[in-house]
């Protein structure tokens, strides 16, 4: 007799994390060898070893970031503040869309229309240099606002789609317990959301932390910034933006990776 045990779960996580791993690493190695074929074919040498000083430096045996690493600080603590206003905004804009008041859905159909047919760019601009002024707002500020207002109108309807998933007999049964709205979406009905919505909002997390390159345009000095900066002082375009493509894929990966790691800690099933 064979024996027919299933694959471990630990197998089964590691399984696909390894496979992507490989996926990576292959086309990694294919796209080093077409730049070499290209820098090759334009004389381009390679300055690979300048790259480290602009990521970290070492004075009198302590260690001190660099331009780029001292501008991701900037992009992460830009993406943590525009996702937690994000959330925000993304959950209160879907629960007026689900509201009785003809006012509130009117309110948030109109927000989430504009903000999903007009640019990014074109936004930054005018809360940049027409409502910035006008409401005192800094540069950092007016960054999480864009973003925040940005990717709260296509989370909104990610929650909303959540919300119209949960069975109707989940908001009665709050009800006959007695259950305040507040408490029966806080303890019943939010959890099993987010368990169905989690692969979605993975994606507009890794989408938000994308987009905050754009608030470049504000002069802020985050890690798009000091690579351009770096670009324009040392004339290294490709060492320095690979470099930053880089980094954003690292964040991305890992976020991918926290949110699979999430995704079986709370048992989602998988499509």
């Amino acid at each position: 007799m064979f024996s027919t045990a299933t694959p471990s779960v630990g197998y089964r996580i590691l399984k696909p994390v390894l496979s992507g791993f490989l996926q990576i690493a292959v086309v990694t190695l294919g796209l080093i060898w077409l730049l070499n074929a290209g820098a090759e074919a334009m004389n381009y040498r390679w300055q690979w070893y300048r790259i480290p000083q602009y990521l970290w430096f070492i004075e009198d045996g302590e260690w001190f970031p660099a331009e780029l690493l001292e501008g991701l600080f900037v992009t992460l603590k830009i993406s943590a503040v525009s996702l937690i206003f994000t959330l925000l905004i993304g959950l209160v804009t879907a629960l007026l869309r689900l509201s009785d008041s003809i006012v509130g859905r009117g309110l948030a159909r109109g927000y989430i229309e504009l903000i999903r047919n007009t640019p990014l760019l074109v936004q930054i601009y005018l809360l940049y240099f027409v409502f910035g002024p006008v409401l005192g707002l800094e540069r950092f500020t007016t960054a999480v606002l864009a973003l925040s207002l940005f990717q709260g109108a296509y989370t909104a309807e990610i929650f909303r789609a959540g919300l119209n998933n949960i069975p109707r007999g989940q908001f009665e049964a709050c009800s006959s317990l007695g259950l305040s709205a507040i408490d029966g979406y806080r303890f019943v009905i939010l959890p099993q959301m987010i368990r169905r919505i989690l692969p979605p909002l993975t994606n507009e997390t890794v989408s938000l932390v994308k987009n905050s390159s754009i608030v470049s345009i504000m002069a802020i000095f985050d890690l798009t910034t000091e690579g351009r900066n770096i670009v324009a002082d040392t004339a290294m375009p490709f060492e320095v933006w690979f470099t930053v493509a880089g980094i954003y894929l690292c964040i991305t990966l890992m976020l991918s990776g926290f949110a699979a790691w999430l995704e079986h800690k709370m048992n989602v099933p998988t499509q």
